[in-house]
């Protein structure tokens, strides 16, 4: 099924390349299939083309430690504390916040 979605999300994204809604959806999916790399390059288009909250940051920090690459990891969870307090989102920060402090 999720091959499917991503085959829709790809044509879709021919017609709207610049639609983040699409892209996000496109890097979830990847996710989802456990195509980490996919879905980091997808997070990380999303992410230079949008102000984002705080839930893709979080989401690109647990695929790049999942990875293996801990600083990029450790980047992306400040990054979504920093957007997370910014839109008044302070439970999620919290979340990235007790990851890092795990880490430590």
């Amino acid at each position: 099924m999720t091959s499917s979605r991503v085959d829709t999300l790809l044509k879709m994204l021919e017609s709207r390349p610049d639609d983040p809604r699409l892209r996000f959806g496109l890097a979830l999916e990847y996710l989802t299939a456990g195509r980490l790399q996919e879905g980091v390059k997808e997070l990380r288009r999303y992410l230079d083309g949008t102000e984002d909250e705080g839930n893709a940051w979080g989401r690109l920090g647990a695929a790049l430690q999942e990875m293996g690459r801990d600083e990029e990891a450790r980047e992306a969870y400040r990054k979504g504390i920093e957007q997370a307090r910014r839109h008044g989102h302070p439970t999620m920060a919290q979340e990235f916040e007790e990851i890092l402090d795990a880490w430590d």
